[in-house]
């Protein structure tokens, strides 16, 4: 799954950077940035986890990234190439679940920590 995300956010973020300059405006195309940016970043956060002795401890941290990044980054993605702006309403879900997986790195890091 991290590999996956990782790809596609560099996808994402190569087309922003060198297909959508001409074509949206300046502040579509900063969103489209900050759509990358927490898509890639949260993509190596993903791989880290995934990574970790304990695997199965940080189930639910991963599904909660890999789902939050599908909500943010992609319903903004798609905001800036169909001007439709109700999809905007999609991306705080993401977003929240992004602040709910990073506390539920911090509760169960509280866990190796004791």
């Amino acid at each position: 799954m991290a590999g996956l995300l990782g790809a596609t956010g560099v996808a994402a973020g190569a087309f922003g950077a060198h297909a959508l300059d001409d074509v949206v405006t300046a502040e579509r195309l900063s969103v489209w940035e900050t759509a990358a940016y927490y898509h890639l970043i949260h993509s190596v956060v993903v791989l880290v986890l995934a990574l970790q002795q304990h695997q199965a401890l940080w189930r639910w941290p991963i599904m909660g990234f890999v789902i939050g990044v599908c909500l943010f980054s992609f319903s903004l993605y798609l905001l800036v190439l169909t001007g439709i702006s109700t999809l905007a309403m999609i991306t705080p879900i993401g977003g929240l679940l992004l602040i709910i997986s990073w506390l539920g790195v911090a509760f169960r890091a509280r866990r190796f920590s004791s």
